[in-house]
């Protein structure tokens, strides 16, 4: 365990810690953590979020969500503010529902967890444990294992990036976006309605958001588990948001390969996409160096996710982890372009999310 927390510092990102700052704007953030489970062919991701965390307000409240086996989906609220922690220095968080304890909500040894929290999650840059249930249904989840970092965002042995570069760090973007942990790899158990899943080293990945103000539309890519490919990590994703006074279009691209960071943002790469209301997700990027085009699909439904909106967590983005994602990478040189990565996997996280999806969503 040492080790992974070592790690885990020298990989730690910018953003990594709680982001309120105690006033009563309007405010949310949240987490997300995933696994994939290559020889079920499955994912389990943990979302996590804290709205108007001052308490009082119509949308103060947390929940947990989890998207589990085959797209299946749970979720716990958390109305109860004050038995949310966070720390401001590092990833690590937390929610109580129902305990017995009366000390002040912190980071538990996972025994002392499982012995006293019946209902609730925690988390670091290396755990996520928990236990959520639907009294509705009796439907349940309850999860632990240890994550060992391996990609942060950006070269490994360099300094962590900011995802949406220095401009993040002042408050002129909003919502905030950064990816926490491009890649990783988790060992430990998710028992999801008493079927039982065991794992070691299978592939982790982590990113958060925060901010007084929400994405009006997006489209996001995710992967870390390729055919033949163990050490290739992919993010993409983009959206209309609010900078300043105005709204932009923005999209990005990163990859982590043997332990290179390709990186594919505005300010060094033109970025296209092309996006469907659902089914096909087709993005190409290119600076001077290197190209990326990207391609997912999927022929399933999707789930519908809650998301923070300035109406609180409601039903606003569709998801699946089980999509198909072809990737090719090639690199420019005296205005020839060389394949140098071609990846393919049938286990892409794939999402669309807000308004007005009734036709493709292109850049400019």
């Amino acid at each position: 365990m040492h080790s992974l927390k070592a790690t885990a510092r020298t990989l730690q990102t910018p953003h990594s810690g709680y982001h309120w700052d105690n006033s009563s704007r309007r405010f949310f953030e949240g987490w997300y953590y995933r696994i994939t489970l290559p020889q079920e062919r499955q994912t389990f991701a943990f979302m996590y979020s804290i709205e108007d965390p001052i308490g009082g307000k119509f949308h103060s409240g947390g929940a947990a969500q989890i998207l589990g086996p085959n797209d299946e989906y749970l979720i716990r609220t958390f109305p109860d503010v004050t038995t949310f922690w966070a720390s401001r220095d590092k990833l690590a968080l937390g929610h109580w529902g129902k305990t017995e304890l009366n000390s002040k909500p912190a980071y538990l040894s996972p025994l002392e967890f499982e012995r006293n929290i019946q209902s609730g999650y925690q988390a670091t840059a290396t755990l996520n444990q928990g236990i959520i249930s639907d009294p509705s249904t009796g439907n349940y989840c309850q999860w632990e294992y240890e994550i060992g970092p391996i990609y942060g965002w950006g070269n490994q042995n360099s300094p962590q990036q900011s995802t949406a570069g220095w401009l993040s760090s002042l408050q002129i973007f909003e919502p905030g976006w950064q990816i926490l942990m491009a890649h990783g790899l988790a060992t430990g158990w998710i028992d999801w309605n008493g079927k039982r899943y065991e794992f070691t080293k299978v592939p982790a990945y982590g990113e958060k958001n925060w901010g007084g103000a929400f994405p009006k539309k997006w489209f996001w890519l995710n992967c870390n588990s390729f055919d033949g490919e163990p050490d290739l990590a992919l993010t993409a994703g983009g959206g209309r948001r609010g900078v300043l006074w105005w709204m932009e279009s923005v999209a990005m691209v990163g990859i982590h390969h043997q332990g290179k960071f390709y990186e594919f943002v505005p300010w060094n790469s033109q970025v296209n996409w092309d996006i469907e209301p659902w089914g096909k997700w087709q993005m190409l990027a290119r600076n001077n160096q290197y190209e990326i085009e990207l391609t997912g699909t999927t022929d399933l439904t999707g789930t519908l996710l809650r998301a923070p909106t300035e109406n609180g967590l409601i039903f606003c983005c569709r998801d699946t982890m089980n999509g198909q994602l072809n990737l090719e990478l090639r690199e420019i040189s005296s205005g020839r372009r060389e394949i140098i990565l071609k990846a393919y996997s049938e286990l892409c996280g794939l999402e669309i999310g807000g308004g007005s999806w009734h036709s493709s969503w292109h850049s400019r």
